[in-house]
């Protein structure tokens, strides 16, 4: 079985959009957790009538904490889990029909992976994310959350609370310390919506020509503080720093 653990923060009505498609998934082995991190959008009442529509709704968890973050909540939504497989899905995400069975395949005919990851799109931007690769993924993120984990291989510490940005990368790289790799799926698997509290882009280019803006040097920052806890700097760029 799957666990799909999702938390949501102010966005009730993306949440039964993400919902809904996950209600069409080709593959129905599958829980569903939803960690509400102390929003002020009604979410639970939102929720709550959308459930009321549900056939097979025992599938369903409604959690309510208050706000300490995805990674809490993340983590909340692990403590109850009981499947096999563990997927971290943002709320202002929509999967594809076929989604969960393709990234549950990947992982029956790749067996040494201890988690698939796809293409999607954010906005109309495509990222086609690529191959796996542990040297790409120690100078930087590029593997979204929305990876399905075989639950054997999830770090026992789970996600970092102490991390406020890079959470996929800094648990990625948790993972790849203890020797779990990841398979790629070379196809768009799910859409996020633009928007969102949780998910955030912006071109690669505004880091490199706009390094005084406010978001750059918190995002430097962040940068950093994963790099120094995964022991990333070379001894050149720690003299720089």
């Amino acid at each position: 079985m799957i666990s799909i653990i999702i938390p949501v923060y102010n966005q009730g009505q993306k949440l039964i959009r993400a919902l809904a498609a996950i209600n069409r998934q080709s593959y129905q082995d599958y829980e569903v957790i939803i960690v509400n991190d102390g929003s002020h959008d009604q979410v639970e009442m939102i929720f709550a009538h959308y459930y009321q529509t549900l056939s097979g709704s025992q599938k369903y968890l409604f959690i309510n904490q208050s706000n300490q973050g995805a990674p809490a909540a993340r983590n909340r939504g692990f403590k109850e889990a009981r499947g096999d497989y563990l997927f971290f899905h943002d709320a202002d995400a929509v999967l594809n029909d076929d989604a969960l069975e393709k990234l549950r395949q990947a992982l029956v005919d790749n067996p040494e992976a201890s988690y698939a990851y796809p293409s999607f799109y954010w906005g109309r931007k495509l990222f086609k994310v690529g191959p796996f690769d542990p040297e790409k993924l120690r100078l930087g993120p590029y593997i979204h959350t929305m990876a399905l984990i075989k639950r054997s291989d999830f770090p026992q510490t789970g996600w970092d609370e102490q991390i406020q940005k890079f959470q996929d990368w800094d648990l990625w790289l948790t993972m790849l310390e203890g020797n779990h790799r990841g398979i790629w799926i070379p196809e768009v698997l799910f859409k996020v919506s633009p928007g969102g509290t949780i998910s955030f882009w912006m071109p690669a280019s505004f880091y490199k020509l706009l390094p005084f803006l406010p978001v750059v040097k918190k995002y430097q920052a962040a940068k950093k503080i994963i790099k120094t806890k995964h022991g990333l700097y070379t001894k050149t760029q720690k003299a720089s720093d």
